[in-house]
């Protein structure tokens, strides 16, 4: 809508007006084109972030080597726990084993005094055949007995002297005899398995 000054303007004033406006348009700034938004962080910014997640992440690195050290700790203390108790339990039985070797053993020879005087009764001539029948029926249920309980006899007769087995008390020239060859057994010797019960006393030649 005109004003009333506008009315009253004579057509110079409306031209000078005009071009006033005209130079004031020309004049006024251009509107600067929309830019994309710059990245206003700071490139010391951008490093320092990444260099905490390269540290961070040596840092996890760190801490599972770490734990895989301690699990292998762990592991081999695991491994030595076994193999100790695996030779304990082991000593525990050969001990056992021994013992009661050794008790059989001991046993065994409180018995033998007994084998040695049925042994001296089967020499003994007698008339009574009835009672030396019963002597040999004694005599073969105690060696039948000592052979369940895995007790044999020492071979003496004919053998070579080994102090590992025998005990000579008496030595003999003898020609037809060879070196340390046992001639004769005082007293019969006996063995566990491989454990000597008792040593045979023997007569050695040469």
């Amino acid at each position: 809508m005109s004003t009333d000054k506008d009315l009253n303007e004579t057509p110079e004033q409306e031209e000078e007006r005009k071009e006033e406006t005209a130079a004031e348009t020309a004049e006024a700034p251009e509107e600067a084109p929309a830019q994309a938004p710059e990245d206003t962080e700071p490139k010391a910014e951008k490093r320092s972030r990444k260099e905490e997640k390269k540290a961070a992440r040596k840092k996890d690195e760190e801490k599972i080597a770490s734990l895989e050290n301690d699990v292998a700790v762990l592991n081999d203390k695991y491994l030595r726990v076994c193999a100790e108790y695996d030779n304990f339990r082991r000593r525990s039985q050969k001990e056992k084993d021994g013992l009661y070797g050794d008790v059989k053993a001991d046993t065994v020879q409180k018995f033998l005094p007994v084998y040695d005087n049925l042994e001296r009764a089967l020499r003994q001539g007698t008339e009574d055949e009835a009672y030396r029948k019963g002597v040999e029926m004694i005599m073969s249920q105690f060696e039948a007995t000592l052979e369940k309980l895995g007790v044999s006899a020492i071979e003496c007769l004919g053998e070579k002297f080994d102090p590992a087995l025998h005990n000579a008390v008496m030595h003999v020239d003898d020609e037809e005899k060879g070196e340390n060859e046992i001639v004769e057994v005082f007293q019969k010797g006996f063995k566990l398995g491989d454990k000597v019960i008792r040593f045979a006393m023997v007569k050695v030649a040469n």
